[in-house]
């Protein structure tokens, strides 16, 4: 029986993650070591392919607990994830007050919030703090929505704030975390407000 649970995205990625599953461990490792290779250095989408790809192996990677066997050697670059002791990949999400930097490994804690050094925190917190209310709209009561007067209009409005917000994170925040991580990567995309990556413009 299928999991009723799990949205069409969910069954997509299911897929998607097949050739992960079919790679032996080995593989698995050494491809998981060159593509790292490849992403440090820069931020990246979330939605990027080869970062969306890497994120597939990851999980696939952890379910095996591929970093734990030392089948191969990630870059030197890559310190340990204190999460999972993957290589430290971590993810800005909206969520990063509560989450942290999220490890595209475990999907755990990589780098909780007040571990993130200062230079970066407050313009993170200000941001994360201005971006709050933006995606609350999507969740608002029929009481909120009723005392807006145009639901619609204010739910457009918050979705094109939410666009420019998340392309600050791109743009401005991710960059300055490759100063303290090998690569990092920003979520590009707000599916409660409809804001899909191709409506980000750096």
């Amino acid at each position: 029986m299928s999991n009723e649970s799990e949205s069409p995205s969910d069954e997509l990625w299911q897929e998607y993650s097949v050739v992960f599953r079919d790679f032996d461990d080995l593989t698995l490792a050494r491809w998981m070591a060159q593509t790292l290779g490849q992403l440090l250095g820069r931020s990246w989408r979330l939605s990027h392919p080869l970062q969306a790809s890497y994120r597939l192996a990851a999980q696939v990677a952890h379910e095996r607990q591929i970093w734990l066997k030392r089948l191969a050697t990630s870059p030197p670059a890559y310190p340990e994830a204190p999460c999972c002791r993957a290589p430290l990949l971590p993810l800005l999400t909206r969520d990063v007050l509560d989450a942290g930097l999220v490890c595209q490994h475990c999907s755990g804690t990589a780098v909780p919030f007040d571990e993130i050094p200062p230079e970066i925190q407050l313009p993170i917190r200000r941001w994360a703090e201005e971006y709050a209310p933006i995606h609350a709209v999507a969740h608002w009561d029929d009481r909120q929505r009723k005392a807006c007067g145009d639901y619609q209009r204010a739910f457009e409005e918050a979705a094109t704030t939410a666009e420019k917000l998340l392309a600050v994170a791109g743009r401005e925040l991710t960059p300055k975390l490759i100063e303290f991580c090998p690569a990092a990567v920003w979520e590009d995309q707000d599916e409660c407000l409809e804001v899909r990556a191709e409506d980000i413009e750096l």
